[in-house]
């Protein structure tokens, strides 16, 4: 990819790019929804990035390009302007300058800016914070800045949050940060605090992008948002994170019914968490895989943030032998699935998951094999 983001730079601008980072894309292992409400989640950064080459201008120009979209976006240095309908994947880099100044840090000058990438986009891989992790690098170098990983990780947040205007929690940027290849990151959302836990060799993520996304996902995710605070505001706690299931169970019938379901799978989901980080350090993969199942059962009847779709690929999946687990990944309402097998689980298998699928649905997902990979780092150029 640094080949190729040199030689589209140059096609765009005309010369080199100065500065070169990457910051990869995450699979939310378990930990569905959790983040924001001060639980913990595993995830796993992938081998899939996003690239941003940067070269600086003596002019007070800012100009963006990307691979997706053709032409060259210009901007005086300062115009923080939210992108027009069109220009919409402008409001990630937008939204982390705007963020690096209401953090009273340094703004870079003039520059080129040009993102490439291969990962997918909107198949719950979380481009969206490795855009940003990445673009925050390069600002950050741009302007004279050596930034450690957990700013850099708040500032992607804070771009998503205040700028992008998508509730999220710590998990895309927390993952995208401290990634580490043949590792999950754990992370504490309370605090946040990050930490890894070492992923069994012989097991395989294999990612089924529906490319389904619900019309009001954007919406729809607020709302959850919404419904788990005002769960933990009426059983007068903080945030969900601070009840334990026993605790929930015995004093969800003071919620509305739907409130209650949202809520119930959070506090369960954080269990889960817990459970699977056991399971993995007792490298018992047969029982990774049962929970993982169980948080997309969970998300499919409690939360309901599953689609037709991507219940039918986890029952499709997890009725194969070398599966050990499957479930929804990232903040579901579409996107994607992702399962969790042996070795003996390969492209074929892959292929025949597919072809099933698309005789189902009349299109056939792309499927994935990813591996563990490292997390937002500057390359030399």
């Amino acid at each position: 990819m640094h080949t190729l983001l040199t030689e589209k730079f140059r096609a765009h601008f005309g010369r080199a790019p100065e500065i070169v980072t990457r910051a990869p894309g995450r699979i939310e292992f378990i930990g569905n929804h959790t983040d924001y409400n001060g639980g913990t989640v595993l995830g796993a950064a992938i081998d899939r990035s996003v690239w941003i080459g940067l070269a600086r201008r003596s002019d007070a120009t800012w100009r963006f390009a990307s691979d997706g979209h053709g032409r060259i976006v210009e901007r005086s240095v300062g115009d923080l302007t939210r992108a027009a309908a069109g220009e919409l994947w402008l409001n990630y880099p937008l939204g982390v300058l705007a963020a690096i100044k209401e953090f009273g840090l340094a703004m870079p000058a003039g520059f080129d800016l040009l993102a490439v990438a291969d990962l997918p986009v909107g198949a719950g891989l979380s481009s969206s914070a490795a855009i940003e992790l990445a673009s925050a690098l390069a600002f950050a170098e741009a302007a004279g800045l050596s930034l450690p990983t957990e700013t850099l990780v708040r500032i992607g947040r804070h771009a998503e949050n205040h700028f992008v205007g998508v509730p999220c929690g710590i998990l895309d940027q927390g993952v995208s940060g401290y990634g580490r290849k043949g590792q999950l990151v754990y992370i504490d959302c309370r605090g946040p605090s990050f930490s890894t836990v070492p992923m069994p060799a012989d097991a395989h993520f294999w990612v089924f992008n529906t490319h389904t996304k619900h019309a009001l996902v954007d919406g729809l995710y607020a709302e959850r948002n919404r419904e788990c605070r005002e769960a933990a505001r009426v059983l007068g706690v903080s945030l969900l994170a601070d009840i334990a299931p026993a605790d929930f169970a015995a004093r969800a019938g003071v919620l509305p019914e739907a409130t209650a379901r949202r809520a119930r799978h959070v506090v369960e989901e954080i269990a889960r968490v817990a459970a699977t980080v056991a399971a993995l350090q007792s490298n018992d993969l047969p029982a990774v895989g049962r929970l993982l199942t169980a948080s997309h059962r969970s998300s499919q009847m409690l939360f309901e943030n599953s689609t037709r779709e991507l219940d039918f690929l986890v029952d499709t999946l997890t009725a194969l032998p070398d599966v050990y687990g499957a479930r929804l990944t990232g903040g579901g309402f579409g996107g994607a699935v992702m399962a969790l097998t042996r070795d003996g689980f390969g492209a074929a298998d892959a292929a025949a998951v597919a072809q099933t699928y698309q005789k189902r649905f009349g299109t056939a997902p792309d499927v994935l094999h990813m591996q563990t990979g490292n997390g937002a780092e500057r390359i030399a150029v």
